[in-house]
């Protein structure tokens, strides 16, 4: 292309955004009024709805779509933590054989970890309405979290130092019993 057809091109586009900065037409103060008032005027179980809707389209997003639909704040930002390399899945393998992807941060601690299983299974559980309370202190104390064979028994040791990575599984464990 020549620089005079460049230059027509380029003058055409200056032109187009000119005629079309004149059809907007901005609102007047008047309006935001209104518009404030309506949303006043509301119900409660409208602006609900509403809300839900806005959620229900943001979940479809390719990003956050293997969210739940009465997802948290917390799940989407761990999930965009995710999608940023700044935390990882790891994935708990239960005794009934139920994997939980549970997402932590980059340098999570055991404890971490144990936080967000009992967090991942309170939200399980009152989306589903299962057992209302768990005793996470029997939990642990009945039970180790353990990786390619060894116990996770301090909870101050990062799941980096046990060679934890992304999307790998670590199982529970009964404990035995000291007589």
């Amino acid at each position: 292309m020549e620089k005079q057809d460049v230059d027509t091109v380029e003058q055409g586009l200056i032109k187009d955004e000119k005629t079309e900065d004149k059809d907007i037409v901005e609102p007047g103060p008047d309006a935001e009024e209104e518009e404030e008032d309506d949303e006043e005027n509301l119900p409660h179980s409208e602006i609900l709805d509403i809300f839900e809707e806005g959620l229900a389209r943001l979940v479809q997003d390719p990003l956050l779509c293997d969210l739940p639909i009465q997802v948290t704040l917390e799940e989407v930002n761990s999930q965009i933590a995710l999608e940023y390399g700044q935390a990882m899945t790891v994935r708990v393998l239960k005794a009934d054989g139920e994997v939980m992807p549970i997402v932590v941060v980059q340098n999570a601690t055991v404890l971490d970890l144990k936080k967000a299983i009992s967090r991942y299974m309170e939200l399980k559980q009152q989306r589903e309405g299962g057992v209302k309370y768990v005793s996470w202190r029997y939990v642990w104390s009945t039970y180790h979290l353990v990786f390619q064979g060894e116990k996770l028994e301090d909870d101050k040791i990062r799941l980096k130092d046990y060679g934890i990575r992304n999307r790998d599984e670590v199982t529970f464990m009964k404990r035995l019993r000291k007589k």
